[in-house]
């Protein structure tokens, strides 16, 4: 199967904009499955409850979910995305996955990061793992990669591939976590990372691209630049997700042994 990765640089608020630029990117690419940043239609830097309100939709009714579902009938593709969703009270850093037949699934962010705590609110429902037919597709954001329960959640749920909208701010960690996650969970990793600056308040953030695609064996199959919007297509074999072997005696899921884990704290 082919996964492709978008780095985008968002206009803040410039919603149909961004998704005209998300089209001219993703140009005449063809992927089975394409990774977008976190909130990459709104732009992160929300200055109060109302700014993000302003822009958070409903899933699955919303704008950009629609979009994202016609552009993935139109080229018979997988598309994970992050969007801020308004349900009821709340106000989540969400991502979708929508596919040929249309909205599959939403992640709300469970980590967050930062002034993020000020405006969201976590999500409070496990990692999700999505089969779209050529492989099993699990979803995590951005800060979760510093949490290794997360990927580890989704690797013991059996997905082969893990889709990571991501607006990172702090060099080089994710990019190596994330291909520590792959090579300890023996399953594919796409973090779809933004570029850019924003400073809508006196903090300034700069955003450090670097997308990647990271094989079960921690290899780094793409890795983008840190400050140009591109686009990357891989050629994976899901497949190799599956054998969790590192020799003829250890297996990395077999392994585990979580009694010992869970009594060592109260040795």
């Amino acid at each position: 199967m082919r996964i492709g990765i978008v780095q985008s640089s968002p206009i803040f608020g410039k919603v149909e904009k961004n998704l005209r630029r998300l089209e001219e990117l993703i140009g005449k690419g063809r992927a089975d499955l394409w990774v977008l940043p976190e909130l990459f239609a709104t732009g992160y830097q929300f200055v109060s409850r109302e700014d993000l309100e302003r822009l958070a939709e409903s899933i699955p009714n919303g704008n950009t979910t629609q979009a994202l579902i016609d552009i993935a009938q139109a080229r018979c593709c997988h598309i994970v995305a992050g969007i801020p969703e308004i349900a009821g009270e709340s106000l989540y850093n969400t991502a979708v996955l929508v596919g040929p037949s249309g909205y599959l699934k939403r992640y709300r962010k469970i980590h967050l990061f930062f002034e993020e705590k000020r405006w969201f609110t976590p999500g409070d429902r496990p990692f999700p793992v999505i089969d779209i037919g050529i492989a099993k597709v699990g979803l995590m954001i951005c800060f979760d990669h510093l949490f290794p329960e997360a990927a580890r959640t989704l690797a013991l749920r059996g997905a082969e591939i893990i889709a990571h909208p991501a607006n990172l701010v702090m060099p080089i960690y994710a990019q190596l976590t994330m291909r520590v996650r792959a090579l300890e969970n023996g399953v594919f990793t796409a973090t779809a990372n933004r570029i850019g600056v924003e400073a809508r308040v006196a903090q300034t953030l700069r955003f450090t691209g670097e997308s990647q695609v990271i094989s079960p064996r921690g290899k780094i199959l793409a890795r983008l630049s840190p400050d140009q919007e591109e686009t990357k297509i891989i050629e994976i074999d899901p497949a190799k997700a599956r054998d969790k072997t590192l020799n003829p005696y250890n297996d990395l899921i077999a392994d585990r042994r979580p009694r010992l884990y869970i009594e060592s704290f109260s040795d």
